[in-house]
């Protein structure tokens, strides 16, 4: 079987074709567009750069949300009970979903959407799971293209779950307009081990699991991150970052969390930071690409194909130092590009 993010229909269709369905909110169109964006195949991805610049005036209207946490924070709950609220507000509602691939195999669970039923079932939302392979920050490689794809076809609110609070959150908050952190109930100890970088990042850090007998310590742990939060940098001039409780499960808060994304929403467009953050997005995509284009060029090089294996067993016995084994490999590939 040929891997998940790589499958295509048997029936081709053009990019045309499927920019029309994505317009006529064809869902089952939007899916194997998504599929076509995050496919490695070189004709995959030239087809799915004629489609996004097709779609891209039409892109840029969505609340673009991530939503990150440690496992077992209750992610997929709390998607499933706030995407459900944003429906029934009226809004459509894409929900993308990224769940941990395996080292070993680069299998993925994508079991995300078997967990969100209620919204799974609903004619407004849309959820779609793709495997994080070994992207840093927990999310797909195709992330931000899918985003694009989700706009167009007029999803007004997308999520972004991550995995979870990982090696580079950055790349997730570098991605959306509000940036969502669950915690547990029960700061303590749990405070003096966050990552400083992660909260800093946090526009909202949203206590769940705040309900029967975890309500006192889902406050206590809301008023300890609110302190703290009073001696971090903030990185937005016009938004303070705020704690508060809310239970996926119940629904609690959710109403609340909702208001506080439109107000940061509101102060970001009157201070004219949101179309910056928009345009510093764009850019920091742009380099990203270049970084996985080159890295995807030098492995693939054959210079340095027919090197690789002699240079890494050398670092591995201890005869090559690897800083100047990755001398040698860029030498063989800058002058095999020359």
């Amino acid at each position: 079987m040929r891997p998940y993010n790589q499958r295509m229909s048997r029936t081709p269709v053009s990019a045309t074709e499927m920019a029309e369905g994505i317009r006529a909110g064809d869902r089952t169109m939007l899916a194997r567009a998504i599929t076509l964006v995050e496919s490695q195949r070189a004709d995959h991805r030239q087809q799915a750069q004629e489609l996004l610049t097709t779609l891209l005036g039409e892109t840029g209207g969505a609340q673009r949300i991530g939503v990150t946490g440690v496992p077992g924070v209750g992610k997929s709950t709390f998607l499933d009970s706030f995407g459900m609220y944003l429906v029934e507000q009226g809004h459509k509602v894409a929900v993308l979903t990224v769940d941990p691939s395996s080292s070993l195999t680069g299998g993925s669970i994508l079991g995300d959407k078997a967990r969100m039923n209620r919204l799974a079932m609903s004619d407004q939302a849309f959820i779609r799971p793709s495997p994080s392979g070994t992207t840093l920050g927990g999310v797909a490689r195709r992330t931000r293209e899918s985003m694009l794809l989700c706009e167009a076809a007029g999803f007004d609110v997308v999520l972004v779950e991550t995995v979870g609070v990982g090696q580079s959150e950055t790349v997730v908050a570098d991605m959306v307009d509000f940036f969502l952190v669950l915690m547990l109930p029960g700061a303590g100890d749990e405070l003096q081990g966050i990552k400083k970088g992660i909260l800093e990042l946090a526009d909202v850090i949203a206590v769940n699991k705040a309900d029967g007998d975890n309500l006192g310590r889902a406050n206590s742990a809301q008023a300890d991150y609110s302190s703290a939060l009073h001696y971090l940098h903030a990185k937005a001039e016009l938004w303070r970052p705020q704690a508060i409780s809310i239970s996926g499960m119940e629904g609690n808060g959710l109403e609340e969390l909702w208001l506080i994304i439109q107000a940061h929403r509101k102060a970001m467009l009157d201070g004219k930071e949101f179309e910056q953050n928009r345009r510093d997005q764009k850019r920091n995509w742009m380099w990203s690409q270049i970084e996985e284009r080159l890295l995807e060029s030098f492995q693939n090089h054959p210079r340095v194909a027919a090197q690789l294996a002699a240079v890494e067993a050398a670092i591995a016995s201890g005869s090559l130092p690897p800083s100047l084994a990755a001398d040698q490999l860029l030498e063989a590939f800058t002058k095999g590009n020359s």
